[in-house]
């Protein structure tokens, strides 16, 4: 399954290339051979929306980007003039925002995000390229929260949550932004404003891989529609079980 953003070849181009990606989990094939070539345009980023029905995959491609799942076979490369990254290297020059909000409700909303501020090194490639390195309190304000950086993030609602942990993205630069499902539990302005931020991503030479069931305005976007991959071949088994 391939998808080409800016380049025709994965193999030859720069940005975020994923090379005949292949995940098993439990004997089933969650991925199957998907590549991708997620290709800056000049100065300006790019994003590519992952779609396809539950259980197709998304979020597992995206954790497998991320690093933090297991890839059977294939590659995952970053290039950007400054440097070549590949395998934990390219990982941390991606933020990844899962479906749990990484945050601890015993600190503080801005206290929060000073953790991650400290604790996240800077990329080994792209450094320069897309949305970050805000102060805390101006992440805050992007992300409509700056009244309330006093308060633990302990008493937050879910949508207070969610853009506390989109604001997490902001104080830190890093060239990839993994999102999956990212308008999950944000109203509408809170879409608008999560977009918004997401165009200056890609306006300042970001790459964005979002995976969602839902529309999302993100402006010129491609997309990857995931099928479920093949059942194992009849020589993948014997007497009934998983060779």
């Amino acid at each position: 399954m391939t998808a080409s953003v800016s380049a025709a070849d994965p193999a030859r181009a720069n940005g975020l290339v994923v090379e005949d990606l292949t995940v098993v989990r439990g004997g089933r094939r969650v991925l199957e051979a998907v590549a991708f070539a997620l290709a800056p345009r000049g100065e300006a980023g790019a994003a590519l929306v992952v779609t396809g029905p539950n259980g197709v995959g998304k979020s597992t491609l995206l954790r497998a980007v991320a690093g933090l799942a297991a890839v059977d076979s294939g590659r995952i490369r970053l290039g950007f003039a400054d440097g070549v990254a590949e395998g934990a290297e390219a990982a941390a020059a991606c933020h990844y925002l899962g479906h749990r909000d990484a945050i601890k409700s015993a600190l503080t909303v801005a206290e929060n995000l000073a953790f991650w501020r400290d604790f996240l090194a800077p990329p080994a490639a792209g450094r320069n390229r897309g949305l970050g390195d805000l102060s805390i309190d101006a992440a805050l304000d992007a992300a409509g929260l700056l009244d309330l950086a006093d308060l633990p993030a302990g008493l937050l609602s879910a949508g207070q949550r969610r853009r506390l942990s989109i604001a997490r993205l902001l104080v830190v630069r890093r060239p990839v932004w993994l999102m999956d499902e990212p308008t999950s539990a944000l109203d509408r302005a809170s879409e608008a404003r999560l977009t918004g931020l997401m165009r200056r991503h890609v306006d300042g030479g970001g790459l964005i891989l979002a995976a969602t069931h839902l529309p999302i305005d993100v402006p010129d976007a491609a997309e990857l529609r995931l099928a479920p991959a093949p059942p194992p071949d009849a020589d993948d088994f014997s007497d009934g079980m998983p060779a």
